[in-house]
């Protein structure tokens, strides 16, 4: 026996062979896969004790994952597939209140090693995260601190880096990883926080939130702020895709969550700056939403303020209008006024633009604006050519139309 097991030890392709083999002989014997755990609302009701697993995947075992528990002590190097020399992706996800596994678990997970050849963790305590009553699930996620912890210094043991630990958080997730990263006093590589949790953390130190602090590289975005979504910036740099707020395409209530179609990977820099980004998405595959800057300059002696609504037509016909809602523009005489505008698709080539002016004010005299020059500049495609039109006046509230030409000059 002692030297089968000796064997084992010493030929990582021998345990590769028979773990093979054991697959094999599993799905003859009509045996699953372990998979994440699936509670249900009245395991929520009556409460869920810690309980851990952790589900390793690989583009070897893509379809099948490794399973550990507090039976093995969570010894990931007992591993037949774990590369320590590899990057480490480990996913937490968070608050569970009806029990079910995370929608999005098996998507961001196939997405992650599509991109790369990696070590995906998959951090499973819904034991413990299932419970109607929200402090309980904190009281656990901060003990899943110590479990993680024991988890990775396994792996420094046997020649992993922190360089290569990569966390993404969900939820109450996203904290879980920061106090990870205190633990290495912020030498992790990298921690992603998906919509952090704002209750039991909103107005907390550093310390005992998500921080930036906490890895080389902190990355958040925000996607629930007006519900159970943390507000105020936490990273090196934080999205607030459409606001913050609800996110087209996802459900619209307090655990809408953040779906993996719209995950991006955004540039990392060594000792970055701490920086706050916003950006719109669409409810539809791809989710881009197309940016333009219409610039206006009046000729009007007296400054106005209102609203622009744009819209553009293609030479096939095809009518868009701006998804984003910009606050009241200020028009001055001989200054360019700068008005975003969003389209869900791109339009190649644009035949027409419309434009309407509004104060949104039900009573008083109606305005005009005379507009000296519009130019209609992509963002998204910085080479397509600037749009104008000169001299003509917007009437309040009507609608006015007209076809662009290139513009004269491209000034900014």
């Amino acid at each position: 026996m002692w030297m089968v097991r000796a064997a084992l030890q010493n030929s990582p392709m021998l345990r590769l062979c028979i773990f093979t083999c054991f697959l094999a002989v599993k799905a003859d014997i009509g045996q699953e896969c372990p998979k994440f755990t699936g509670l249900s609302i009245a395991n929520a009701i009556i409460g869920t004790n810690l309980k851990v697993q952790i589900l390793l995947y690989t583009r070897r075992n893509q379809n099948c994952a490794e399973s550990f528990s507090d039976h093995n002590d969570y010894n990931l190097t007992a591993s037949i597939h774990l590369n320590v020399t590899k990057k480490t992706i480990i996913v937490i996800h968070g608050y569970r209140p009806t029990g079910s596994p995370p929608v999005w678990i098996d998507k961001i997970k196939d997405l992650l090693l599509e991109r790369e050849d990696v070590n995906i963790i998959i951090v499973d305590w819904n034991r413990g995260a299932t419970t109607m009553n929200y402090p309980s699930a904190v009281s656990n996620a901060k003990k899943l601190v110590v479990i993680l912890k024991n988890m990775i210094d396994q792996m420094l043991e046997n020649g992993a880096s922190l360089d290569s630990v990569y966390m993404i958080g969900v939820s109450l997730g996203a904290h879980v990883a920061g106090f990870v990263g205190k633990a290495y006093n912020g030498k992790i590589g990298r921690i992603t926080g998906l919509d952090p949790a704002g209750p039991s953390f909103t107005g907390r130190l550093p310390h005992e939130r998500l921080d930036f602090n906490d890895a080389q590289f902190v990355d958040v975005i925000h996607t629930d702020i007006d519900a159970l979504g943390y507000r105020k910036p936490l990273g090196n740099i934080d999205f607030y895709p459409n606001g913050g707020t609800d996110q087209p395409g996802c459900p619209k209530t307090i655990f809408g969550g953040y779906y993996a179609d719209k995950w991006k990977e955004h540039l990392i820099e060594k000792n970055p700056p701490v920086t706050t980004a916003y950006f719109d998405t669409s409810d539809k595959d791809p989710f881009c939403m197309y940016h333009y800057f219409v610039d206006i300059i009046i000729w009007n002696k007296s400054s106005k303020e209102g609203f622009i609504k744009i819209k553009i037509t293609d030479n096939a016909g095809n009518t868009t209008e701006s998804k984003i809602k910009n606050d009241a523009a200020s028009f001055h005489q001989y200054k360019q006024a700068k008005i975003l505008a969003g389209f869900y698709p791109d339009f190649d080539n644009i035949s027409k633009i419309a434009l309407t002016y509004s104060t949104r004010n039900t009573v008083g005299p109606k305005y005009k604006l005379r507009v000296l020059e519009m130019r209609l500049k992509s963002l998204s495609n910085s080479k397509r050519i600037q749009l104008c039109r000169y001299d003509f006046i917007l009437l309040e509230n009507i609608e006015t139309t007209f076809k662009p030409i290139p513009c004269q000059d491209i000034a900014e």
